[in-house]
């Protein structure tokens, strides 16, 4: 269960993520192989540590409130799939090969980010470091072999946005569903429930309207 989680989740969370961009990038440069084994090693290392803290967390804090935690955090990286991520100059060419290039790059771009994020939520929500482990890993490799393969080798263009709703929706969903498990019953109202989803409701809306750019002011005359 940990695993499949962990895989699937990394997964949706790496889709139109800055370090899947990262990917395509540097697969216009080097040998797809190269980029490959450059994610796999940062990944690796950088989702070790974020299992490590994730489990570390789990020492000091209730479960309860580990859950309710991890809930709410799956909501914000719904939150922060609708936004969207844009490189910052990772993809710049170093003094360094190829594969080291590749494989600093993604470790420096995934301190942070939302799938190291995802990693140590997930950590903090099992009780097995190791599934959760290889689970990320794994998904960042498929979603990143997903990128390169589709976006470079074919040709072909990513459905970004619409893959990026997807994720989203699945995101907001699973951490609603689990606060409406671990939230006490109290705060469990009519009114708590209507209020939490308009506010929801709004964020998503104006990220989404932030993401698309203010308007062209030449399209309106």
């Amino acid at each position: 269960m940990a695993f499949l989680t962990s895989l699937v989740f990394v997964i949706l969370a790496e889709m139109g993520d800055k370090t899947q961009l990262l990917a395509m990038a540097f697969a216009t440069r080097y040998r797809w192989q190269t980029v490959m084994w450059g994610v796999l090693a940062a990944t690796v290392l950088n989702h070790w540590l974020a299992v490590m803290a994730g489990t570390y967390i789990t020492q000091f804090i209730p479960m309860n409130y580990v859950r309710i935690a991890a809930a709410a955090a799956f909501v914000l990286f719904g939150l922060w799939t609708i936004r969207g991520d844009e490189l910052d100059g990772e993809d710049k060419a170093t003094k360094y090969g190829p594969f080291w290039t590749v494989a600093t790059a993604f470790f420096i771009a995934e301190m942070g980010d939302k799938t190291q994020l995802a990693t140590v939520t997930l950590a903090a929500q099992f009780d097995h470091a190791l599934p959760v482990w290889l689970g990320t890993t794994m998904g960042m490799m498929v979603a990143d072999g997903f990128g390169i393969i589709v976006g470079i080798v074919m040709g072909k263009h990513i459905p970004e946005r619409a893959v990026q709703w997807f994720a989203a929706v699945s995101f907001i969903c699973f951490g609603l569903f689990g606060l409406y498990q671990s939230l006490p019953g109290k705060l469990l109202t009519a009114p708590i429930i209507v209020g939490a989803l308009i506010m929801l409701t709004a964020a998503v809306c104006l990220l989404s309207r932030m993401r698309n750019g203010p308007p062209d002011p030449t399209m309106e005359k």
